[in-house]
């Protein structure tokens, strides 16, 4: 009533418009958690598959049910108790070794330091005739740090520029090299997936392979397009990233980990160990692979006497038809991406 008397009919909307805010930011969260939680289920390792994809389904319609009866005490007993089951599971959710591994996964490198020579096992070396039909072989080998003399980071790309497979090559005075790539370790029953990466879907596996092996599959078997660009660092920095690597493929022998696609990826795992400065996590490169190298060079840890461009057509590995990764595959490579 106003101060002649009369009934005040316009709706107090002072008070409404935070508590419709409120309302609506509740809605979204639940949103996005209820999806969240459903595309863990569903690409979780639970099997059988037809469990994991009914757990799915009852998880949002339980989380549905619960919003719309949230008005309720049991209605937000179930939803805050349902929420909180789901965390525990995932949090607690641990990643394991005794999966049945895709081939080219089943045997985990292992690494050992003696003085200032690193001993690595079960270096793979598959022969390739398709990419589904190799011959796996594994060898042992023995690298000494004082000669370690480059690294060199590896791009191959599938599709498109956005996304490629990203890894480091070691290379040692005398021809020797080693690949490391840090990659999702997929059981058998499982075909990849981008969007499993986001959750408990793969175990993190650190390959350890010969070049003609890690890279010339890519260059000489899919076709793809393979990028070989040499990193500045210091022969401090190299020995320092290198042993990371050394510590990390022994660590998960005994203590695996989730591969996760946004915190710890072959991307984020080089450049957090090749002493670039954190803002590049920050960088939407980081996701979009397919320009790592891009970003490395704007970090100042590629050639910058000429431009990227420049840079990146002379980095291409161009092979013959019908090229065939041989003894001299490393130096080939490196004498082709220079020409």
């Amino acid at each position: 009533m106003d101060n002649a008397g009369h009934v005040n009919t316009v709706p107090d909307t002072k008070h409404r418009v935070p508590g419709r805010l409120r309302h609506i930011t509740v809605l979204i969260a639940l949103v996005v958690f209820t999806t969240a939680g459903a595309l863990a289920l569903y690409y979780s390792t639970i099997t059988p598959s037809a469990l994991r994809c009914s757990l799915a389904a009852c998880f949002a319609g339980a989380m549905v049910a619960c919003y719309v009866a949230r008005h309720t005490y049991p209605g937000r007993l179930c939803l805050a108790g349902l929420s909180l089951s789901f965390c525990v599971w995932y949090l607690t959710d641990p990643p394991k070794n005794n999966r049945n591994w895709a081939g080219e996964y089943k045997v985990l490198a292992d690494a050992g330091v003696n003085g200032r020579i690193v001993h690595l096992k079960h270096i793979r070396n598959f022969i390739y005739k398709t990419e589904q039909d190799y011959i796996p072989r594994y060898y042992d080998a023995d690298f000494n740090l004082d000669r370690l003399d480059g690294v060199d980071l590896i791009t191959s790309y599938w599709a498109g520029d956005n996304i490629a497979h990203v890894f480091l090559s070691f290379s040692f005075e005398g021809g020797q090299h080693l690949a490391v790539s840090i990659e999702t370790r997929r059981q058998e029953t499982f075909p990849y997936s981008t969007i499993a990466g986001f959750f408990h879907h793969y175990e993190l596996i650190y390959v350890t392979a010969d070049e003609r092996d890690l890279i010339g599959v890519r260059t000489d078997i899919r076709r793809e397009r393979v990028y070989l660009y040499r990193l500045k660092l210091t022969p401090a920095v190299r020995e320092r990233l290198f042993l990371s690597y050394v510590n990390e493929i022994h660590t998960l022998n005994s203590r695996p980990q989730w591969y996760n696609t946004l915190t710890d990826n072959c991307t984020t795992g080089i450049l957090a160990r090749a002493g670039a400065q954190l803002r590049y996590r920050l960088d939407w490169r980081v996701l979009l692979s397919g320009h790592t190298a891009s970003l490395a060079y704007d970090l100042g840890l590629l050639d910058n006497t000429m431009t990227f461009p420049a840079l990146r057509d002379q980095s291409r590995i161009r092979r013959k038809s019908g090229a065939v990764p041989g003894p001299d595959y490393s130096e080939e490579i490196r004498r082709h991406a220079a020409e």
